[in-house]
């Protein structure tokens, strides 16, 4: 156990440079392998075999450390990484990439510093463990492993590779830059913004010796800001995607995923860990969930 927290940060940095390694290493074999003739769909194999591959790393390593909380990085590092792959797929084939594609790439980009910097700012060592993988492990005793592997690693990896796919989608195929797919990157950019301001109210109000739950600021109108931020993050993303590519709206699954996740799963279960507290019915009765 690494108790100290920047020695477990630079392991965790070492990790994530290893999952990047394996994998742009499984990319490079598998494009290889898959004919030119099946053209798109290899290319989005390729990249979901690559992100299953670097997943897989990250879970040994959360099981070397005890700890599934190694996985919580992949979250935000997982979709810039990807699309930058796509990015390089563009300049290497002389396709280039248009204005939309950058576009999509800033917005994914901002959203992805914002989350990886709070994660980190909140990384203690590798004691820490999220309470839902805690409970998790009480509930589940000997199936566990099982539901680490599936529930806590590889269902997030296959959300978010959904919810990026419309943008790697738009990147490869050369999407042309439509006025109102502005509406939606300028939705993504405002939805990060504000999650940055909730976190700044949680750290605040914790640094501030705050007990029970937070009730101002965001908090005071929603239960959830941040869960609700991150959906508009990937209806947006989606929404630009599709508008600019054309009749690809099968593209939206991934946002649609992603928020049948947080009202089903992530939203009940943070309620639930909450309801232990004195007031929060109160709270939650009084209070819009997003």
């Amino acid at each position: 156990m690494i108790k100290n927290r920047y020695a477990a940060l630079a392991v965790i940095i070492f990790i994530y440079v290893l999952a990047v390694l394996c994998g742009l290493f499984t990319y490079d074999f598998f494009e290889g392998k898959f004919s030119a003739g099946e053209g798109q769909s290899s290319f989005w194999l390729s990249l979901l075999l690559a992100d299953i591959s670097a997943t897989i790393l990250v879970f040994i390593f959360s099981l070397i450390f005890h700890n599934a909380s190694v996985y919580d990085p992949y979250w935000s590092v997982q979709p810039p990484v990807i699309l930058a792959v796509a990015l390089h797929k563009m300049n290497e084939n002389g396709t280039g990439t248009t204005l939309m594609g950058w576009l999509l790439f800033a917005a994914v980009l901002f959203w992805a510093l914002r989350l990886t910097s709070n994660w980190a700012y909140n990384f203690k060592s590798f004691e820490y463990q999220d309470w839902r993988y805690v409970m998790l492990k009480e509930k589940t005793g000997p199936a566990y492993p099982v539901i680490n592997f599936l529930g806590i690693h590889m269902f997030p990896t296959f959300v978010v590779y959904l919810c990026v796919l419309p943008a790697v989608t738009a990147v490869a195929k050369g999407a042309v830059f439509k006025p109102v797919c502005l509406l939606f990157i300028v939705l993504c950019f405002t939805a990060t913004v504000f999650q940055g301001i909730a976190d700044v109210q949680m750290h605040r109000f914790k640094y501030e010796g705050g007990t029970g739950f937070i009730q101002t600021g965001l908090w005071e109108k929603s239960r959830h800001p941040n869960y609700a931020c991150e959906i508009l993050m990937w209806w947006g993303i989606g929404l630009a995607s599709v508008i600019a590519l054309g009749d690809t709206w099968w593209l939206l699954t991934g946002a649609l995923v992603n928020t049948l996740m947080f009202l089903f799963v992530s939203i009940p279960m943070a309620d639930k860990h909450q309801a232990r507290k004195p007031g929060f019915e109160e709270y939650k009765k009084n209070t819009r969930m997003l």
